[in-house]
């Protein structure tokens, strides 16, 4: 372990350990009150779920660690099977929570297999490009995986989770779009994506969204919340807001949010980022985002060093799964987008999420690892 420990990114496993613990010390601040007033569980309840959790997926990021990627050649495909049949296992087993059939439960817990999925797509889309790129001047050697990604996202958006669709179709399109192939390929399909984000354009317009389910409607109307605070579609969004401005420059100190108090529906879930910058300031809000900023350029490093295609494509997509998580989560909260329930990396509270965010962590050490061995050789 030790030597595993000198190859790996020691930046970005500092800056990750770092978050992680704020993470928790947030989740606790945020649903403390929530937990005791609206469910009668102790104020600590979600707390020590999410270290269950995380220690947890500690175990799964050294297993992940120690797995060199060779070994997905051969297990990539057979994990996004079983993904699959779980995403299809949903509508006929899957539980319900606001108003999505996209978790099973098992106990005490619950499990989101669309999570494990962004992971899964990735495994396979890394595997077979670089299996495949000697013969990626053949259209059908370049669509054929992505059928499964198509696959994916509309088992997903059928429970109803728009928002991990529209990430699954984004970690999709990135992937592609960093394997090398022939420009005029690259041209034909730049022409079908269009003409696909054209044809989605002009079916919402046509339909007006009918096709929609209600309170999906109503996220499209995130303009100017607090003109409809009594409604559903402004109520989370203007306490968002308020939340912001009740922490000024430098908050309200540490566990003193009032949005926390019933105001701010699930504020340890997708709506922590308000309510840390209400505790903590705008200031320390902003050194998030850079920290957010250093994860990112730390994970886009490793990919360019990478000793393969393979690890350079894992190490893309989880670099797109959480920049794609990190920017519809805050432009939903800062009313920007409308709101997807996307969770936060680091900081939201949620067992699938922090499993497979430490999923992807691993992969990308692992990456880093494999890099630095074959230097050294």
């Amino acid at each position: 372990m030790k030597k595993l420990l000198s190859k790996m990114d020691r930046p970005l496993l500092i800056v990750t350990i770092i978050f992680f613990l704020f993470g928790l010390i947030m989740i606790l601040s945020a649903s403390s009150m929530e937990s005791f007033m609206r469910y009668n569980y102790s104020p600590y309840h979600y707390f020590f779920r999410q270290l269950i959790f995380l220690i947890m997926g500690m175990m799964l990021f050294i297993f992940v660690l120690i797995f060199p990627t060779k070994n997905y050649k051969k297990l990539s495909g057979l994990i996004l099977g079983i993904v699959i049949l779980a995403l299809i296992g949903l509508i006929f087993y899957g539980y319900t929570a606001n108003e999505a059939v996209s978790w099973y439960r098992v106990g005490p817990i619950t499990i989101q297999p669309s999570e494990f999925a962004k992971i899964a797509i990735i495994l396979y889309l890394a595997n077979y490009y670089d299996k495949n790129k000697n013969s990626l001047d053949n259209q059908w050697n370049i669509i054929k995986p992505i059928l499964f990604s198509i696959i994916i996202f509309a088992l997903v958006a059928i429970q109803p989770d728009l928002g991990t669709a529209l990430i699954i179709m984004i970690i999709t399109v990135m992937l592609f779009y960093a394997v090398p192939i022939d420009k005029k390929q690259r041209l034909i399909f730049n022409k079908i994506f269009l003409g696909g984000i054209l044809v989605v354009a002009v079916v919402l317009l046509a339909t007006g969204g009918k096709f929609l389910k209600d309170y999906q409607l109503e996220r499209f109307n995130f303009i100017d919340p607090c003109e409809r605070y009594q409604e559903d579609s402004g109520y989370q969004l203007c306490n968002s807001f308020i939340a912001f401005k009740n922490g000024g420059i430098s908050g309200q100190g540490i566990g003193e949010s009032t949005q926390k108090y019933l105001y701010l529906p699930e504020s340890y879930t997708d709506f922590i980022f308000p309510i840390i910058v209400e505790e903590w300031g705008l200031i320390v809000g902003i050194i998030i985002l850079c920290m957010y900023a250093f994860v990112l350029f730390r994970i886009i490093k490793i990919a360019r060093r990478a000793n393969n295609l393979r690890n350079s494509l894992i190490s893309y997509g989880v670099f797109t799964y959480l920049l794609s998580h990190i920017v519809i989560n805050l432009m939903g909260v800062m009313g920007l987008i409308p709101l997807t329930g996307v969770p936060l990396p680091f900081l939201s509270y949620g067992g699938s999420y922090a499993l497979c965010l430490m999923i992807g962590l691993g992969l990308v050490q692992r990456v880093a690892v494999e890099s630095s061995s074959q230097k050294i050789k």
